[in-house]
This record gives C-alpha cells, sequence and structure tokens, in this order.
C-alpha cells in the first residue's frame, strides 16, 4: 500500500501540503510536551513510600470522562460553525448513520482499555526499565500490522530505519553497571504471556484505530472521537464496576485518594489520547510512535530540572540514534507507482486545497494513503482508474 502526501517540487509546494505539514508538527509538538510530562506528574503524584494514594482503576475512568465530555463539546462548537444549508452534525440521521459506519471502533476501544489494566500488571513481574524495554518491540509489530493489515509499503532504509529506533531506545534504557540489581530471576508463565499481550494487544488497537479512522474519513473526527470515547467509557466503566465487586468491603471509595496532581495527570493522559486520533486520522502510527520516543527528551531534561536527576551517556547516544533514525525513514521514498493527494472533509475544521478524484475507490486510497512516511520529491498523480481498492477485501 502507498502512503503520503505529495507535491512535485519544494518551490511549487501546494498549500494543502504545507498546512499539513504544519499540522503534523503541531501534533508531534503537542504530543512531546504531554507524553514527556506524563511520567514527572506520575512521579509527583506518589506518596513519601512510593505508592500511589489513588486507584489506577478511577484514574483510567476520569480520563476516558475527560476525552468524552471534549469530544462533545468540540462536536456542539463544530455544529454551531456550519454554514446555511449544511445538515447539521447533531441530527438524529447523521449521528445515527455516523455510528454505523463507525462501530468498528468498538474494538480498539477495547483493546487500548484492556491495555490500560495490563501496564499496571505488568508492573508485577518487571522492574519500570524492563517494561519500558519490552514496550520497544511493538514499533516492529507495529510495522507488520501496517504492512498486512493497510498493505503499507516500507522499503529496505526504513525496516532499518525502525531497527534503529528500537535500538535507540533501547540504548537509553539500558541501566548502568552500577544500577544493576543482581542476577535474572526466572520468568514464570504468567510474565511471558503479559510480555506477549503487552506487544500485541496496543499496537493492533493503534493500528486498527487508524484503519477505521481513515476508512470513514467523511464522518467528522470530533464526532469519530466521540464514539470512540463513549466506547472505552463504557469498558472502564465496567473495569470500575467489577473492581469495586471484587473488593466490597475495602471501606474506601474507588475515587479516594485523589489531588490536584491527579487531576493534572488524568487532564494530561487525555490529551494524549485526543492527539492520538489526530495523529491516526491524518498522519499515522510510525510517526505517533516516533513522537513518543522524542517525548523521552523533554523527560529527560524536566526530571535533571526539577529533581536533579544525572542525564547519562546512555541518555545522549539513545536520542541521537533515534533522531538519525528518524532522519532516515521520513526521508526515505517506499517503494510506489503513484501517490494520490487526500482530500480532508471539510466537517474536520482542516480545510485544505484538494485534487479531483474519480470514483468512491480513489478516494479510498487516497484518504486511507495519508500517512508521514513518504511526502518529499514524490510527482504528483491523478489517478484515473477506479479499480484499485485500498481496503482488504
Amino acid at each position: 500500500m502507498e502512503s503520503g502526501l505529495t507535491k512535485a517540487a519544494p518551490a511549487y509546494a501546494s498549500p494543502s501540503t504545507r498546512q499539513m505539514r504544519l499540522f503534523r508538527f503541531l501534533l508531534v509538538f503537542l504530543d512531546c510536551i504531554f507524553i514527556g510530562m506524563q511520567p514527572i506528574l506520575v512521579y509527583m503524584c506518589k506518596d513519601a513510600d512510593g505508592t500511589f494514594p489513588f486507584n489506577p482503576v478511577s484514574v483510567n475512568f476520569l480520563t476516558e470522562v475527560t476525552k468524552t465530555t471534549f469530544a462533545v463539546g468540540m462536536l456542539l462548537t463544530q455544529a454551531r460553525r456550519q454554514t446555511r444549508g449544511e445538515r447539521s452534525l447533531l441530527s438524529k440521521q447523521v449521528v445515527v448513520q455516523a455510528a454505523r459506519a463507525n462501530y468498528l471502533l468498538a474494538v480498539p476501544a477495547g483493546l487500548f482499555a484492556v491495555n490500560n489494566y495490563l501496564k499496571f500488571v505488568m508492573q508485577l513481574y518487571f522492574k519500570p526499565a524492563t517494561v519500558k524495554m519490552l514496550g520497544n518491540l511493538k514499533i516492529l509489530v507495529i510495522a507488520l500490522l501496517l504492512k498486512l493489515v493497510m498493505r503499507r509499503r516500507f522499503s529496505t532504509l526504513q525496516w532499518e530505519a525502525l531497527c534503529l529506533l528500537l535500538i535507540g531506545i533501547s540504548v537509553n534504557q539500558i541501566p548502568t553497571q552500577s544500577n544493576s540489581d543482581g542476577p535474572v530471576q526466572a520468568l514464570p508463565l504468567a510474565g511471558y504471556l503479559c510480555t506477549l499481550l503487552t506487544l500485541t494487544i496496543p499496537s493492533t488497537a493503534s493500528v486498527y484505530n487508524e484503519y477505521t479512522l481513515k476508512k470513514n474519513f467523511e464522518t467528522s473526527v470530533h464526532l469519530q472521537n466521540l464514539f470512540l470515547y463513549s466506547y472505552g467509557l463504557a469498558f472502564n466503566l465496567l473495569g470500575l464496576v467489577a473492581f469495586v465487586l471484587a473488593k466490597p468491603r475495602d471501606g474506601r471509595s474507588v475515587f479516594a485518594g485523589h489531588s490536584a496532581m491527579t487531576m493534572l495527570l488524568v487532564a494530561n493522559n487525555a490529551m494524549q489520547g485526543i492527539l492520538g486520533s489526530f495523529f491516526f486520522k491524518y498522519a499515522d502510527t510510525i510517526l505517533k510512535k516516533y513522537s513518543s520516543t522524542i517525548a523521552t527528551i523533554v523527560t529527560g531534561l524536566a526530571s535533571a530540572a526539577l529533581f536533579g536527576h544525572t542525564l547519562t551517556i546512555n541518555f545522549v547516544l539513545g536520542i541521537s540514534i533515534v533522531f538519525i533514525s528518524m532522519h532516515q525513514f521520513f526521508s526515505t521514498i517506499p517503494p510506489s507507482k503513484a501517490k494520490v493527494a487526500p482530500e480532508p472533509h471539510a466537517a474536520d475544521g482542516l480545510r485544505f486545497s484538494s485534487v479531483a478524484m474519480n470514483g468512491s475507490a480513489d478516494k479510498d486510497v487516497a484518504l486511507m494513503n495519508m500517512s508521514a512516511g513518504a511526502e518529499e520529491q514524490v510527482p504528483l498523480i491523478h489517478r484515473k482508474d477506479s479499480a484499485s481498492m485500498l481496503l482488504p477485501r
């Protein structure tokens, strides 16, 4: 599968390409800030003994409530800005039709909910640094899923760039000899199972989320977010109820122990989820992974400034490798036959100049091919055949 917005030459870049690149840059910048600050907020939420005074289950639930509220607010704002003659986004017919077209968003919502709880289970078997290192393998799983599910093509240099990314993150997180805690203990079977689930569940959720959002690109992103977060809210509510039923004699409210710092953590987590939807719809999962990796710089610098943590040579080497990987991946053109410029829907609040496309199949190809992997130096080609279908049959 092809990927990428295109332009004929830098000097003649269309406004749509420039605006899309600026929008993606803004996504990466904000994502780095929020992801980079998350470990800092988690650290500041702990008690003196290193434990959390609140229930993590309630944090996940409040995060989904925040995201759903944000989606409703944005949808109402967008509906008020509609011009006369447009079908209202709030009409029953539009909402029901969109809900039927986007019902598959329940799949990534459920997978993300499971992954949120799996993160805490992983802490029972691995140290935090080990959990992060195992999570790095997700980039290869994501790439394989993009190739299999969305038929995305990667060049040999891009595969090598992804391997460099894996190496760079691992170098950053490998403990020094002085921080070694002794011999490695045998891992139980449950630990291996959790590792397998940690690699496959979030990767599948991310790729499937991108697939569904782009497949129904004509639907407002805020309406899609409302569906996605409503499903997530329902799944997390089930988890909350299950926790309460499992510990009926606990005596404490499931929402006890929250503070102003916890609310900042909830808001931060919510913004990460909201930005993720825009990544999946207007860019791709690979760019999101690179953005999350670059956020390590924000975390490292903030930790050094606020808590006096030392920036190790591993940190410097690892980040350097990541930047080399990122340059190699996004400056490499994957094998392709033609590039099609997408036509973002005006209802999503992003107005770009577009290229005329003939047939619904062409539209599907253009929208699903929106990727950040190859948008440079590729000639723009107007597709005139409508037989080439992108979506798996």
